[in-house]
């Protein structure tokens, strides 16, 4: 007499896991119960850490349901119910697919077999049983989080990046916040969330996994209010959708809100989104600084936008009808004056110089973890020159293994380096007010010489707004003294621009 072929189906919970109950476990639960009822075991389905929610789209499930159909086995043996499938549908559909190809479902802890009347009706109970005690618990649970976040209290998930728990406090991760704050100051010259991420690959900075950072890593810290000291919590959770885990987002209003350490001022972070605020509405990129000088900060007395188009001498008045325009040279001479006497306060002054200490400090927090990334990856080469001089690798393995450090370490070097140079510049733009006067005199002077990229990057720093008035006056209004100064630009003639 031939024995009856069937499967073994393992999924264990992280709660099964925590009482000790392993994949093996429940593997050898399994066999006992197979020899004592003369049953041989063919074919095992191992979907250890898998959710329950839904199972039907699991390969392994597909597997299993393909062996049935050919008759490769004629049982399924699991632990319980639970560990089987949650969903009500999905266990019904099971049992009827198992019924249709004359196959049992065997639980070892119901103790039921569907292959006789009374193990359908019990299997229908049980199943519907096992769905409303999976939605209690989730209600449960759910609750539970509310509560903790409305505390304050951790959640759960990966540390962010430039912070670390420590014990039940969000603190700063001293190395990972200067590249999240650098982020932040690259965006507001930029403009690009993919430009940062290329400038921060090639300035030899990676993410915890020894990865390059995307676009993606970017939008995510400048969105994150984390950032400017806000932590949110209890704003997301997880759906399961066609078989794949997908992240939602809870209606606004149920969000809590606790105050963290800030990596940047509250100021940057509103510039920062205030921007890409403004990208995603028109969902295009930001105009070519080149050929639009003023673009997007001049108005027209109506209230329309004025723009101008490559090769034109006028910036016009969008609206039909209106007609006002103005000649682009005589608004550029015009925003030199302004410029002139918004740079020549002394107090104006003071506050750039507090600018530049801030910007001093920050770039030796650069220069001290591109220096300790040096050193790191230098010993890191050492032991793979080590391992390849005694022989214990191959020749082909030490090229796969030495290639990625040596190169990450040619650009880190390229970083110190500049780092280096920006710090001493900037040490000595900053040694006295006289020097920071003359340094705005020249950029009054050679204002007619700076290019149009250079041009385009004074507006965006200093501008507020530009309003032309239908009856001819000039309105300009400049809403910031002077940004962070960064001098990784330079001017014209090698002279340092004051306005990065």
């Amino acid at each position: 007499m031939n024995k009856k072929r069937i499967g073994v189906w393992i999924r264990v919970s992280t709660e099964d896991s925590a009482k000790g109950e392993s994949p093996e476990h429940h593997k050898k639960r399994a066999e006992l119960y197979a020899e004592l009822q003369g049953y041989e075991i063919v074919e095992i389905y191992d979907l250890a850490g898998m959710s329950g929610e839904t199972v039907m789209n699991y390969p392994e499930t597909q597997r299993m349901l393909l062996d049935i159909k050919r008759g490769h086995i004629s049982g399924l043996i699991f632990s319980k119910l639970a560990r089987f499938a949650r969903n009500t549908i999905e266990l019904l559909e099971f049992a009827n697919y198992f019924q249709k190809h004359n196959a049992s479902l065997i639980s070892l802890q119901e103790r039921f077999d569907t292959s006789t009347p009374a193990g359908k009706l019990f299997y229908t109970i049980v199943a519907a049983m096992a769905e409303w005690e999976r939605e209690e618990i989730v209600s449960r649970v759910n609750e539970s989080v509310k509560v903790r976040a409305k505390i304050g209290k951790r959640l759960g998930g990966k540390d962010p990046y430039g912070y670390r728990w420590e014990g039940h406090d969000l603190v700063i991760h001293p190395e990972e916040a200067v590249v999240r704050k650098l982020a932040y100051t690259l965006f507001l010259q930029e403009k690009r969330k993919k430009t940062v991420a290329r400038i921060l690959n090639e300035r030899g900075y990676r993410n915890r996994k020894g990865t390059k950072f995307f676009d993606t890593n970017i939008k995510r810290w400048l969105r994150d209010p984390l950032s400017k000291g806000l932590r949110r919590s209890y704003f997301s959770y997880k759906e399961v959708v066609d078989g794949k885990t997908v992240v939602k987002y809870r209606d606004e209003n149920e969000w809590e809100f606790h105050p963290a350490p800030a990596i940047v001022t509250e100021e940057l972070w509103q510039q920062v989104n205030d921007i890409l605020d403004e990208q995603e509405a028109k969902n295009k990129k930001p105009l070519n600084r080149k050929t639009h000088t003023f673009t997007r900060y001049i108005y027209c007395g109506c209230g329309s936008r004025m723009n101008v188009r490559s090769g034109n001498v006028h910036y016009r008045c969008s609206k039909t009808g209106c007609g006002n325009k103005i000649e682009r040279k005589i608004l550029d001479q015009i925003y030199k004056e302004q410029l002139m006497g918004y740079v020549e306060s002394k107090e104006k002054v003071a506050e750039y110089l507090k600018l530049s200490h801030s910007t001093i400090e920050d770039k030796k927090d650069l220069l001290k973890l591109s220096k300790d990334k040096q050193t790191d990856l230098e010993k890191r080469i050492q032991k793979i020159i080590d391992l390849h001089v005694n022989n214990n690798i191959t020749e082909e393995a030490f090229n796969d293994y030495y290639d990625e450090p040596y190169n990450q370490l040619q650009e880190v070097k390229k970083e110190i380096l500049k780092l280096q140079t920006e710090i001493e510049i900037l040490d000595g733009k900053t040694s006295s007010i006289d020097l920071v006067m003359k340094e705005a005199y020249d950029l009054y002077t050679n204002w007619d010489k700076l290019g149009d990229i250079e041009k385009r990057r004074i507006v965006e720093m200093v501008t507020d707004r530009i309003t032309i008035g239908t009856d001819d006056s000039i309105h300009i209004k400049l809403y910031r003294l002077m940004p962070e100064p960064s001098f990784s630009e330079f001017g014209t003639n090698g002279q340092q621009n004051p306005f990065p």
